[in-house]
């Protein structure tokens, strides 16, 4: 059976951008239709995407990656997760840390234990650089709602057209494929869109 070879990549939320990664994994010669973008963070228990492409790999074919963190964000996540991907016999290539490959002619005991050592500390150091993002976010918002700033995204200004096709599609005058393409934007902006008129009493029947 042919092997075939992947790529993952993560980026946290949707408002990182994922195509640095994705040209990196291209110029490697990765198909498109290998490559898995997930969305999501590392912490997150359902990551559809990843756990159905864990099924998907079978003997001999590889996985790229970044770097360890797109395993996981959390010490213990990522060595679970790359033993589970070792005992399938996957062959892991990790971009930032090519030491840690599994495909190198180098498999002695002493080079073993040497790569083991690396894995786990990389995988100490991005679970702790998680908990500095998360401490950090923690205080900036403590000072700003102390300071009495409004947190999240700023409001922008709604153009007369956004709020036309929002206001037909919330009176059922048109059906959410055609605003979709009047406005040539994704569900999700456009469900952003429809929360601002709805919050904002916009003239809707």
């Amino acid at each position: 059976m042919l092997n075939i070879t992947y790529a993952l990549i993560r980026v946290s939320t949707e408002e990182q951008n994922e195509e640095r990664q994705f040209i990196r994994m291209l110029k490697l010669g990765i198909l498109k239709e290998n490559i898995v973008i997930e969305k999501e963070s590392g912490k997150s228990k359902s990551r559809k995407k990843y756990h159905n492409l864990v099924k998907k790999l079978k003997v001999g074919d590889t996985l790229y990656i970044e770097n360890i963190d797109r395993l996981s964000r959390d010490y213990d996540g990522i060595i679970k997760e790359w033993d589970k991907l070792i005992k399938k016999s996957v062959i892991m290539k990790v971009l930032d840390t090519p030491i840690l490959d599994t495909d190198h002619t180098d498999n002695t005991l002493l080079m073993k234990f040497i790569r083991d050592i690396i894995l786990r500390i990389l995988a100490y150091q991005a679970e702790s650089e998680w908990h500095k993002i998360k401490d950090r976010q923690a205080q900036g918002i403590a000072v700003a709602k102390a300071n009495g700033k409004h947190l999240g995204r700023p409001k922008t200004e709604k153009t007369e057209e956004e709020l036309n096709i929002a206001k037909q599609y919330l009176n059922c005058e048109i059906g959410l494929d055609i605003a979709l393409a009047l406005l040539g934007v994704k569900k999700s902006a456009f469900y952003n869109l429809l929360q601002t008129v709805k919050e904002e009493n916009y003239n809707i029947k």
